[in-house]
């Protein structure tokens, strides 16, 4: 059984990209291969942010902003994938990877890749 990650329309065609983290599509047959697609997105993070995260680092319980914005920066990696996906000809990407680091100064940017095999189905 294939996770449905998201299913998003491309802008120039009627179509639906399937994305899934699993290695085929049950029940479907995998016509093409097209390659590797990713999408990248860096995020900075807010000072104010930053600071109240310290706040609940040190009383405890959930950062709800900064969910959010790991939220936002997921979706736009998988969009810019579909989107490359897409432009090569394919209806999946199959086997996708999400991938999460800090970068810049004491880590105040967070990069979030999406990375995964562009094919066509049947």
């Amino acid at each position: 059984m294939f996770k449905l990650i998201s299913t998003q329309p491309h802008k120039n065609r009627n179509t639906i990209m399937l994305l899934t983290t699993t290695n085929n599509i049950e029940g479907r047959r995998i016509t093409a291969y097209y390659g590797i697609v990713s999408g990248e997105t860096i995020i900075g993070a807010n000072i104010f942010r930053d600071f109240f995260a310290s706040i609940r680092d040190i009383v405890g319980g959930r950062s709800g902003s900064y969910e959010k914005v790991l939220r936002e920066a997921k979706e736009t990696a998988l969009q810019e994938m579909s989107q490359q996906a897409a432009a090569l000809g394919a209806n999946a990407v199959i086997a996708i990877d999400l991938d999460y680091e800090t970068v810049g100064g004491e880590g105040s940017m967070l990069m979030v890749t999406a990375a995964g095999t562009a094919v066509r189905y049947e």
